[in-house]
């Protein structure tokens, strides 16, 4: 992770991934030789266009999918199924429109002590901005505070490993730069390994330490860019603009700043 600690040793492993899955026209590949490794405490990119295979890597480092060659690897143990110390933000909100935030966000606590859930509770609510809607319903909230009960949900449950699959992709621009500046602040407070799925270059250079640019389907890995920015970044840097001159050379656009 950026900051004094610095990122920590080998968290999230991937070993000549490869996925492919059958179709009435044959197999598709979607994904080719990935491999990559995400240290802990930091968050990752993964940028690339559409339908290059980003959310099933996702899926697969969560659980969900397997992978149809290669390994995935977390604290060096193989991930053959979902771990409730590892969850998901979705770009569509998956909170309960018929609870309150605090019924939303302690969720994941019951089987704790009814006091520690209180104040485990209240720290990410405090965390995420949302302290004085704890009483609040979903109906009552606006795109970015919804994202941010998820954020704190996700975070009360104290995940060793965040996948965030273009959390922030529904949501207005200027909301959009909000939750990335608050997701930089939370992460810089918690320091959780953060592996987050985009499209958006600029959100890719203004969040990640490193930026994993994958080709067209099958996806592969065109390179692994090393940010290098302190936050918060300078959007008007040359720095910010040689590393956004490279992402878009990496894709396939044309397009100088």
């Amino acid at each position: 992770m950026s900051g004094a600690n610095g990122p920590g040793r080998a968290k999230v492993v991937l070993q000549g991934v490869g996925k492919s899955f059958e179709t009435r026209k044959g197999p598709l590949e979607v994904l080719q030789a990935v491999d990559l490794e995400v240290r802990e405490g930091e968050l990752v990119c993964l940028l690339g266009p559409s339908g290059c295979g980003k959310s099933t890597l996702l899926n697969m480092v969560a659980g969900f999918e397997h992978p149809s060659v290669g390994r995935v690897l977390i604290d060096g143990e193989e991930v053959t199924r979902p771990n409730p110390r590892r969850v998901f933000v979705f770009q569509e909100y998956g909170i309960f429109p018929w609870a309150s935030v605090w019924d939303n966000v302690s969720l994941g606590l019951r089987a704790l002590p009814r006091a520690e859930q209180a104040r485990t509770a209240q720290h990410v609510i405090d965390l995420v901005g949302l302290t004085g809607f704890e009483k609040a319903y979903p109906f009552e909230l606006s795109g970015g505070m919804k994202q941010r009960v998820e954020v704190a949900r996700a975070l009360a449950v104290s995940p060793d490993v965040i996948y965030m699959d273009e959390p922030f992709g529904a949501l207005d621009s200027l909301t959009r730069l909000t939750m990335r500046a608050e997701l930089i602040r939370i992460w810089q407070a918690e320091r959780k390994t953060i592996l987050f799925v985009t499209h958006d270059v600029d959100e890719s250079i203004q969040l990640a330490d490193r930026v994993v640019v994958f080709t067209r389907r099958p996806g592969r890995i065109a390179e692994i860019i090393t940010v290098g920015l302190p936050h918060p970044r300078d959007l008007g840097s040359p720095e910010y603009g040689r590393v956004k001159n490279r992402l878009f050379k990496l894709l396939g656009v044309r397009h100088e700043v």
